[in-house]
């Protein structure tokens, strides 16, 4: 039987087993997918806790499969796809999970990878990369103007500073000091995070920024919106929507397309983005991967890779 990797109920690793599971069958507007690759991100473990996403009313059933994006081998399509077929190379968010060896897609939110694009960055651009991508589109800046990127160090900060700089910005990131190579590797002027960032970042950009993209929330992101002239250039994916328009701005609206998948794909293949995958395990060892992301010692990605 195909294995997957599951969380039994809501708690702590503890929870999370390496498991036998039935195949999965694709429902209207799905493909199956043989997994090659899946991201592992902080949203994974947090599910695990307990946390539902913005919206999500429908109860877990047990044992759910962890993970969120994926990329693989189409297997199968359900009724109604189109533009999918078996053999075909394909990356996306998933379903059901993705620390599996098979995995739903729902077509709408899956592309078809490039051929110069590997299974395992292509798994870490539905999350990271897309949220960064919408992010960005969102602040709808000018060629030249300056954006501040908390949480520079994280996967998501890491490809928006690296997309930033693909649309002509200029890029301050906020990061820990160990990270100060890193962050200066994406093109990004580096500002050391901990007390008193705000003062070292006006420091670095002595013109003002333009713009902010707060991945961390809380007291970072009261002190980021207070580095603005215009509060609406305010986003965030590290606090609450309400968080976000109590200080003038607004949590990042996530679109969900393929057209999205695409342009990250593009950026990739383009080498203006590198997804910086740092580490990869084997789904038998899914649990560290997850540790790894859990305790905040990830530098760039995280990749669960699948035998074929």
């Amino acid at each position: 039987m195909p294995k997957a990797y599951v969380f039994t109920r809501f708690g702590g690793p503890e929870t999370e087993a390496l498991v036998d599971v039935d195949r999965p069958r694709p429902g209207p507007g799905q493909i199956l997918v043989a997994v090659r690759a899946a991201g592992v991100n902080p949203v994974d473990w947090k599910l695990r806790t307990g946390f539902r996403r913005p919206g999500q009313s429908a109860e877990p059933v047990f044992p759910e499969t962890l993970g969120s994006e994926a990329s693989g081998i189409v297997e199968e399509t359900g009724e109604g796809v189109t533009g999918f077929a078996a053999g075909d190379e394909v990356f996306g968010n998933t379903a059901a999970g993705a620390f599996a060896q098979y995995a739903l897609l729902p077509a709408g939110l899956a592309a078809h990878k490039p051929a110069a694009v590997s299974f395992a960055d292509a798994a870490t651009l539905p999350v990271a990369a897309a949220t960064a991508y919408d992010g960005l589109r969102q602040l709808d800046l000018d060629p030249g103007a300056t954006v501040l990127v908390t949480g520079a160090g994280g996967g998501v900060g890491a490809a928006a500073a690296q997309i930033a700089r693909a649309f002509g910005l200029r890029v301050v990131g906020v990061a820990s000091e160990g990270k100060k190579d890193f962050v200066r590797s994406l093109g990004a002027v580096h500002v050391p995070s901990g007390p008193g960032w705000a003062e070292r970042a006006r420091a670095a950009a002595p013109d003002g920024v333009d713009a902010v993209y707060d991945l961390v929330g809380g007291e970072v992101l009261t002190e980021a919106a207070g580095l603005l002239a215009d509060r609406a250039r305010l986003v965030t994916a590290g606090a609450p929507p309400q968080a976000a328009a109590a200080l003038g701005g607004a949590r990042v609206a996530r679109a969900l397309t393929a057209a999205v998948l695409d342009a990250v794909a593009e950026l990739v293949a383009r080498k203006d983005l590198d997804p910086h995958v740092t580490r990869t395990f084997p789904l038998e060892r899914a649990g560290e991967a997850l540790r790894l992301v859990e305790d905040g010692h990830a530098r760039g990605k995280v990749v669960i890779e699948v035998e074929a």
